[in-house]
């Protein structure tokens, strides 16, 4: 049996998927979606016994359920990567032009603003 392990994490308007930068958002809360300590929780009930090992599966159970929520609605998921590969390269090309074009109006030097004495 394989099982893939997902880091999900949201800081400061950024969403990352196993470190990587998968969304931007305007949020300013920052979640932390980690499973490993959940899990940590859960096997040290196993080991004492206890009966609060229900109420941590409920708690996995949730935050896993979040994640997924929070993975649905991230941008560009209905995307194939194909489409995700070709939306980025024409961004590239756009902030390519904008750059260009902005070092050409800055060396024209068309206006002389005289400085505050």
């Amino acid at each position: 049996m394989m099982c893939d392990v997902i880091y999900l994490r949201r800081e400061a308007g950024s969403v990352y998927v196993n470190g990587s930068v998968m969304a931007v958002s305007q949020e300013k809360e920052s979640d932390d979606c980690s499973l490993l300590p959940l899990v940590h929780d859960i096997i040290k009930c196993m080991d004492k016994d206890s009966q609060d090992v229900h109420q941590e599966l409920a708690k996995l159970k949730t935050k896993i359920q979040e994640a997924r929520e929070q993975i649905s609605n991230m941008p560009g998921v209905d995307s194939s990567p194909l489409e995700q590969q070709q939306q980025l390269a024409t961004l590239r090309e756009q902030v390519r032009t904008k750059n260009q074009l902005l070092q050409k109006y800055k060396s024209l030097c068309m206006f002389d603003v005289p400085k505050a004495s």
